[in-house]
């Protein structure tokens, strides 16, 4: 991932459970601010044991304003400790590269530290879009939060 911004918050949960809440797509029009639709549309077999019948690619509709776009992601998995993930397909973006990062600091506490670089096809100043990604990384590291700890 070239020009990335991160940030991390800490879980008050094991890394499987948050690992479980990421994995979720069809939850996430109801947690992550802007995800109208998250449609899995391949996913891995059980012979691939860190990705074990998680999502291999899922198709996106996001409307966060300044970015209204539907895409398709491809995922990779490592285990309940790392999920990454690469833009297959876009209309305004034209790259996407994230991830997530589980750093378990007790049995019940987790680090999550989320990773994005992302490129538009409208012309952004490096500031603004640095600006654009420290938000959506921050809206969705709040969000995973809240829904990791609500229980559901």
């Amino acid at each position: 991932m070239a020009e990335q911004t991160s940030s991390s918050i800490v879980v008050d949960a094991p890394a499987t459970d948050v690992m479980g809440v990421i994995a979720d797509f069809a939850a996430y029009p109801q947690w992550a601010k802007g995800v109208t639709v998250a449609e899995v549309r391949e996913t891995y077999d059980d012979s691939d044991t860190a990705a074990r019948g998680r999502a291999r690619r899922v198709f996106f509709a996001l409307d966060v304003s300044p970015i209204k776009d539907e895409y398709t992601l491809a995922y990779e998995w490592e285990g309940d400790r790392q999920v990454t993930w690469t833009l297959v397909e876009g209309k305004m973006l034209k790259s996407l590269d994230g991830a997530y990062v589980l750093r378990e600091t007790s049995p019940t506490s987790t680090e999550v530290t989320y990773r994005l670089s992302l490129d538009v096809s409208i012309p952004l100043i490096g500031m603004l879009k640095r600006k654009g990604e420290k938000i959506l990384i921050d809206t969705a590291l709040k969000g995973l939060k809240k829904r990791v700890e609500s229980g559901a």
